[in-house]
């Protein structure tokens, strides 16, 4: 092992030192790049990625091999999603044709550009898949509205929808930080979490993105760093909504909030630990199970978000489960993590 893969480790073991400071454990990542996507697929299958290309895989839930897609070294891939040891969708986020979306079918030997952000002060977000084939990707206003595009085949080509009730209210935008700005359920919603404005809110569509209604959320706003940085969905009902302000990391308040009728309305939550959340993801097979991290730590619910335990404060920017005993979390320098703590299902 290299040395600074060693002090990576290192420093991520002792910065662990939260209620539960075993709960996750430090792995090698082949990389220092910032990463900020992740894909769980199963036990033994994930992807993530990040800065500078990166992209990495694991097919063995244990070790990850590291790699770099060609001609992107300077795109910033926020975002992943994988279908299984073989197949995966990356998007790249940033002004214009920095906003991009590679695939691969030979996991990551070969990797294709399948399209471009053709419109230059656009800047795509986060993409989600209800199924192997049919999917979203938005992005953030353009002329005063969000940008929403679908597949239908997987990621291979992307059709910009022509959306009604993506307006956006001044300043208002979404945080690329976790790939889970959108997110999905079942076979037609899907949400979008925003910030930046006066008001932090939601946005639901029932129609596969044709049609959208927002909806305010008691997650503060105001200034450019501050908002609702995730949103997830346990059915097509209960959900969770993170956030805070991504530089002041530890500053205590409302930070979250929980929905009960699609995100038509929102009650205000402390999520522990207290401050910045970046992700809030369901864990699968564990129903009412919530995970929410951030450069604050992270911390876990098993009542649809209503209260939280802290798990401990390593930074991270995202997190993904296989199931309530196993899951991933990637963050800066490379930063790659398994969890190896208690089910997160009591």
């Amino acid at each position: 092992m290299s040395l600074p893969a060693r002090a990576l480790i290192a420093a991520a073991l002792l910065a662990s030192t939260g209620a539960n400071a075993q709960s996750w454990q430090a792995v090698p990542s082949g990389t220092a790049a910032e990463l900020r996507g992740l894909s769980v697929v199963s036990d033994k299958v994930a992807w993530a990625s990040g800065a500078k290309g990166t992209v990495l895989r694991t097919v063995d839930g244990a070790g990850w091999q590291a790699m770099q897609v060609p001609d992107a070294d300077k795109i910033d891939f926020r975002d992943i999603q994988a279908f299984d040891a073989r197949t995966a969708v990356v998007m790249g986020a940033g002004p214009g044709e920095a906003s991009r979306i590679y695939r691969t079918t030979d996991g990551g030997a070969t990797w294709k550009l399948m399209t471009t952000n053709a419109v230059a002060e656009g800047f795509w977000d986060a993409m989600a898949f209800w199924d192997k084939d049919n999917g979203i990707l938005f992005g953030d206003p353009v002329k005063g509205s969000f940008q929403v595009y679908t597949t239908s085949d997987g990621g291979v080509s992307w059709r910009e929808v022509a959306a009604r009730g993506l307006e956006a209210m001044p300043n208002e935008g979404a945080f690329a930080a976790s790939g889970t700005c959108l997110t999905v359920s079942g076979s037609n919603d899907a949400w979008i979490a925003t910030g930046g404005s006066a008001t932090s809110r939601v946005f639901h569509s029932s129609d596969r993105g044709k049609t959208w209604r927002a909806a305010s959320t008691p997650v503060p706003a105001g200034a450019p760093a501050r908002g609702v940085f995730s949103v997830g969905f346990l059915n097509s009902r209960e959900g969770f909504a993170a956030g805070g302000d991504y530089k002041e990391t530890r500053m205590a308040g409302i930070n979250g909030a929980y929905t009960q009728d699609g995100g038509a309305s929102w009650t205000p939550v402390e999520v522990a630990p207290a401050g910045y959340m970046s992700v809030v993801v369901p864990v699968p097979g564990a129903p009412r199970a919530l995970v929410a991290a951030g450069l604050a730590g992270s911390g876990y619910s098993t009542n649809g978000g209503r209260n939280w335990t802290a798990l401990d404060t390593t930074p991270m920017n995202t997190v993904g489960f296989a199931s309530p005993s196993q899951g991933w979390a990637v963050g800066p320098k490379g930063l790659l993590m398994k969890y190896t703590g208690p089910a997160l299902n009591k």
